[in-house]
Formats: structure tokens, C-alpha cells, sequence
């Protein structure tokens, strides 16, 4: 039968290893060396996609009611954009609030409290979020 082990009580020190000492003696890579890849190209020279400015106004609003006291963000006042770039647009911010959503009537509602994180999605997609209620 195996022998359990014990701390001791005797006041002596206890005899610990880390399992993470070895990382210690580990070189990470540096940020130079990650940018560039191991196969590819530097990645310094690709420009990364810059979202179209004053793509217009977006209301966000904070409703309870006919929900069943439940709250849901409703972002709302779309300008020239189709269901499909909204559908797009509720399933990103369902990803980053980890909530469910929908899209009705041309409006993006999320479940939960979510404004700040509609809003800064939203102005990553070039809108201009104004949160509006209370």
C-alpha cells in the first residue's frame, strides 16, 4: 500500500517543488519576433482595415417595458445600412457581451444591460453611438 504524504508536524521546513520552476529558465519571444511570424511575411507592412468614418447616428437605449421586466438594449436609427451588415453587426455584439440577441424591425436588440459595449462596437464600426434614456 502506498505511503500518503504528510505535512510535517515537527516544525521542520516542507520540502515544495513548483511545477512552473522550470518556465523560469524559458526565452519568450519578443513582440518583433511574433509580429513577423515564423512562415510568413512581416505584418508590419499590411495596414490594417480602417472603418468607414461618420457612418451616422446611433441611438442606444436601455428598455424594460412589455418585456416582462426584463432589460434589453436597443440600438436603434441606422442610416443606410442593410439587415444583412445588421445581422452582422448583432451577432459581433452578441459574441463580445456573451448575450443573446436579434434584430427587429431594422433595430439590434441585445439582452441585458449592454450599452457600453454596444457603444464601443458600434463606434469600432464607424457609427457615432449616442446612449439615450435613462
Amino acid at each position: 500500500m502506498k505511503e500518503k504524504k504528510r505535512i510535517p508536524t515537527s516544525g521542520e521546513p516542507i520540502v515544495w517543488t513548483s511545477p512552473f520552476a522550470a518556465l523560469k529558465n524559458v526565452e519568450l519571444p519578443s513582440a518583433q519576433d511574433a509580429r513577423q511570424g515564423t512562415d510568413g511575411p512581416a505584418l508590419t507592412d499590411a495596414k490594417p482595415a480602417a472603418p468607414k468614418k461618420n457612418r451616422g447616428r446611433v441611438d442606444i437605449i436601455r428598455q424594460t417595458a412589455h418585456r416582462g421586466g426584463k432589460t434589453v438594449t436597443v440600438a436603434t436609427g441606422f442610416t443606410g445600412i442593410g439587415l444583412v451588415e445588421k445581422e452582422t453587426l448583432a451577432k459581433e455584439i452578441q459574441k463580445a457581451c456573451g448575450a443573446g440577441g436579434t434584430v427587429k424591425e431594422g433595430r439590434i436588440e441585445i439582452q441585458g444591460d449592454q450599452r457600453e459595449t454596444v457603444a464601443r462596437i458600434l463606434a469600432n464600426a464607424g457609427f457615432r453611438p449616442v446612449l439615450a434614456g435613462g
